[in-house]
């Protein structure tokens, strides 16, 4: 990936990781003087399996979504980087001098701030930098251990009408990108949700999911 140099007004960047105001003005110059900015379009691969690790990213704009994939073609996403977040694989793959083991995609037309892997470890040495990054770091294990949990214990059934309830009262959304964020395939979704319409839990139209019953779907995702 590569871009322009920042610049002083090119981004909010302070305002979004409030932890860089407290480094020190060395860390903050040199930081300003060879971060680069990155413009990625939806849908592009931001990093991939088995590619080396180019540097630290800082969301400035839009999302990326992260995904393990599997050879035939599934995907398990793992978690959401935003604005104001960091990736903890591109953490972990810059601490182990390890090439990525998932892969990160834009959702949206995407801004990142890249850190070089030799200052992003210099500034692992400024004490707050540090313990933001491995704030960030249990957040984010906690959240996988939870995806884990409900991977391997809760039926898909039970998962997907979690998911719905958690969207509001309709769902605007297609068949393959609930499949994508449950991890399995558009067929067996699309075979539980027409499921769920003949019980009279929910309405479906055209990448559209209408709640009808939410009492009924707390019931089946509470098992």
């Amino acid at each position: 990936m590569s871009g322009p140099a920042l610049e002083p007004s090119a981004t909010p960047l302070a305002a979004l990781y409030p932890v860089l105001a407290g480094l020190p003005a060395a860390a903050r110059e040199r930081l300003q003087g060879r971060a680069r900015l990155v413009q990625v379009p939806a849908g592009a691969c931001v990093f991939d399996e088995q590619q080396a690790c180019a540097g630290f990213p800082f969301v400035l704009a839009g999302s990326i979504r992260v995904v393990k994939a599997a050879p035939n073609g599934r995907e398990l996403p793992l978690y959401r980087v935003t604005p104001g977040e960091t990736c903890i694989i591109s953490s972990a793959c810059l601490l182990g001098h390890a090439p990525y083991n998932a892969r990160g995609v834009a959702e949206v037309d995407s801004t990142l701030l890249l850190v070089p892997s030799a200052d992003f470890q210099a500034l692992l040495g400024e004490a707050a930098f540090r313990d933001f990054v491995f704030q960030l770091f249990a957040e984010r294990i906690a959240g996988l251990m939870q995806l884990i949990e409900e991977v391997a214990f809760r039926k898909l059934d039970q998962r997907l009408a979690a998911l719905l309830l958690g969207k509001g009262p309709s769902v605007h959304t297609t068949h393959q990108q609930l499949a994508d964020e449950l991890g399995s395939v558009r067929e067996i979704v699309s075979r539980l949700l027409k499921g769920f319409a003949e019980q009279g839990l929910v309405s479906l139209a055209r990448e559209q999911v209408g709640i009808l019953d939410p009492a009924g779907l707390r019931r089946i995702a509470g098992g």
